[in-house]
């Protein structure tokens, strides 16, 4: 398959996943988590099933758009609200431990998925991956997740939302968010470029960016011992303001190895942290009725934010020889996601002081 057909695939399985998410979050509000993540580990097994076995391209598209409905049942948003439902107080504690675990994913599923690449190829590693969701996902979710919790909250989902009387306060937080997932999605995939024309090395580049995930985790654990005396959103705005400074120090890098490294610790620390801020910042702003359908609503721009971001990326720098435009495109985009979340706080007073 050409790669035009992979990354379009992938990324029109990321916009299904967008569309699809707002009536998860439904689904969770009414029935609870639990058939949502069932449903969500089965049908992830499958898309990696028909990936594996794919014999031409469409059945690679069809692998693709199953992935991108498993992705909008299974991964963080779907977890968040299912976890709403039964964490109580204690919510944004469990918010931080599940990104703080969720973390490491990386750690252990690039390696991994490198070593199977080297050692039986892509169709190889789509099945190794089809068949853990089965043991290891599946059970987790049919036997983890509490039976009884959603039934306090059908009434919540049927209940008028409480971001209805503040349309704007929404808007501007979809904004925000939206920009932040845009500018990650076009860093994760050209990072090695975007240190590259700054005339770092690429060995230097290669190692700054194996920096990112720990620094993520080290943003967690500390947001994990500051959560009980830190407001939601004020974390969120030191998430915003940190990724904001984050892409500005990117833009001046210039090859010097300490700026990118400045770059590096502060990209990731805001990116790991701005996780948690997406579970939390909504509750905080706009309570908890209907919290599904809520962070449903909130994710639909952020997947298509992360679908159309490397291509927009791609394009920005082939009508620049310089590709110096990009850097400070993402930097003014910061900036944006920045003022945006800030213009929502003065909209919509928090219901908590720290967002459950």
């Amino acid at each position: 398959a050409s790669d035009i057909t992979l990354f379009g695939a992938f990324s029109t399985g990321l916009l299904l996943s967008g569309f699809v998410a707002p009536a998860v979050g439904r689904d969770i509000d009414a029935h609870g988590g639990r058939r949502v993540l069932v449903a969500g580990s089965l049908l992830a097994a499958a898309s990696m099933a028909v990936l594996a076995t794919a014999a031409n391209e469409a059945m690679l598209v069809v692998g693709w758009l199953l992935t991108g409905v498993a992705s909008a049942a299974t991964l963080y948003d779907a977890g968040f609200a299912t976890l709403h439902q039964f964490a109580g107080a204690s919510f944004r504690r469990s918010v931080t431990v599940m990104t703080l675990l969720g973390g490491f994913a990386s750690t252990v599923f690039w390696p991994l998925s490198r070593y199977l690449l080297e050692t039986g190829g892509w169709r190889e590693a789509f099945a190794v991956y089809a068949v853990l969701h089965l043991p290891l996902c599946l059970p987790l979710h049919a036997l983890c997740v509490p039976r009884g919790a959603q039934r306090a909250q059908v009434a919540a989902a049927v209940a008028p939302s409480a971001v209805a009387p503040m349309p704007a306060a929404f808007l501007w937080i979809a904004v925000a968010m939206s920009l932040v997932s845009f500018v990650t999605a076009a860093v994760s995939a050209h990072l090695m470029t975007l240190l590259s024309v700054t005339g770092l090395a690429a060995r230097d580049a290669v190692l700054i960016g194996s920096l990112i995930g720990p620094m993520q985790v080290a943003g967690r654990i500390v947001e994990y011992g500051a959560a009980r005396n830190v407001a939601a959103t004020s974390t969120g705005t030191f998430a915003f303001a940190l990724m904001a400074v984050a892409l500005c120090v990117l833009a001046e890098v210039r090859g010097v190895w300490i700026i990118a490294l400045a770059f590096v610790i502060t990209y990731g620390w805001a990116n790991g942290v701005f996780t948690i801020v997406r579970g939390t910042v909504p509750r905080a702003l706009f309570g908890a009725h209907g919290y599904g359908s809520l962070l449903g609503r909130l994710a639909r721009p952020q997947f298509f934010a992360r679908a159309v971001a490397p291509v927009a990326l791609s394009l920005v720098q082939s009508v620049d020889p310089s590709r110096r435009v990009a850097p400070y495109l993402l930097a003014a985009l910061g900036i944006a996601a920045l003022v945006a979340y800030r213009r929502a706080l003065m909209l919509a007073a928090p219901v908590t002081a720290a967002g459950g």
